[in-house]
């Protein structure tokens, strides 16, 4: 489970103060509690850019223009259109938009209890913890979890949020309940526009084979092994450039070799482990003043085993 962040002060270790994305009442029939609901994720870490004119190393302020005149608007003088055929547009005055607001009831309330199973992984949107938003009712709070926790079950309500109306799963996790957004039916594009479903019958025996690659290279779903490769790098980049260090372009990777024999390839495969991608990655990283994790080359020697017996 993921850890939550903590910072001492006074000499006590505390929870790092977080501002509740909602506050409200959690509802199960006639018992109501106060909650608060805080992100789940973070992304405050990501690398961010700002635009700059490189002669005056100031940033660059955005203007609205009108497209046809060209002339700057300011935006208090803006309102929203909705577009009903090319460059015709319906307007709408701020008022207009607020009368069909969503009334922000601030309860979720709980409509029913599923099986998570039932849940098809595709409708699984952003998660949020919902925590008790006071010492009051935090035992009406502790039954409705164990009760869920009991039962198996998740829990299906309504959330106003943001104007939205969502509906949402809730489910116990450590000591709290853990609420996840779902997408709905109308957000899921059929997966008949993108599959054909005239695949061909796998050969047998290259079936196997991929079956035993499979198998050599199964793991435990370890997250803190998945890295964004990509801001590391980013952030490389801007500790070398604050170094002042002279940056050249990497030379560029060899291009793999297209494969022509399906069977050959799955042969070599399951000989060879990781194959010429994984190669690569080490490869970059030791040119780069870095090793590969001893993680990985472990891995690695456990499927050249598992290749030599299956061989």
């Amino acid at each position: 489970m993921a850890k939550a962040r903590r910072t001492k002060h006074n000499g006590n270790s505390q929870r790092r103060a977080m501002r509740p994305t909602w506050e409200g009442h959690l509802r199960l029939s006639l018992v109501t509690c106060p909650v608060a609901l805080y992100t789940a994720t973070e992304r405050a870490a990501d690398v961010h850019f700002h635009m700059i004119n490189p002669k005056t190393n100031n940033r660059i302020r955005m203007q609205t223009v009108d497209a046809g005149t060209g002339r700057v608007v300011e935006r208090s003088d803006l309102v929203k259109g909705f577009e009903v055929s090319k460059n015709k547009y319906v307007l709408f005055e701020q008022d207009e938009l607020d009368a069909v607001k969503l009334e922000s009831t601030r309860v979720i309330d709980i409509g029913e209890f599923v099986d998570a199973s039932s849940i098809d992984r595709i409708y699984w949107d952003e998660p949020y913890y919902l925590a008790p938003g006071g010492k009051t009712g935090i035992e009406a709070y502790a039954v409705i979890r164990a009760a869920m926790e009991k039962q198996g079950k998740v829990a299906l309500g309504r959330l106003v949020m943001h104007q939205r109306e969502r509906i949402c799963a809730l489910e116990p996790r450590d000591s709290g309940i853990l609420l996840t957004t779902l997408r709905t039916h109308d957000e899921i594009r059929s997966s008949s526009e993108v599959f054909d479903r005239n695949l061909p019958r796998p050969d047998r025996r290259m079936l196997e084979i991929a079956e035993k690659i499979i198998a050599q290279q199964e793991a435990e779903f370890d997250p803190s092994e998945f890295k964004d490769r990509y801001e590391d790098a980013l952030r490389d980049l801007i500790a070398r450039k604050k170094k002042g260090e002279k940056l050249v372009s990497s030379e560029e990777p060899e291009e793999e070799a297209k494969v022509v024999d399906l069977m050959d390839a799955l042969r070599k495969s399951l000989k060879g482990g990781g194959g010429p991608s994984r190669d690569k990655a080490d490869r970059f990283l030791e040119a780069h003043g870095r090793r590969p994790r001893a993680a990985s080359r472990k891995k690695a020697g456990s499927r050249k085993r598992a290749a030599k017996q299956a061989a």
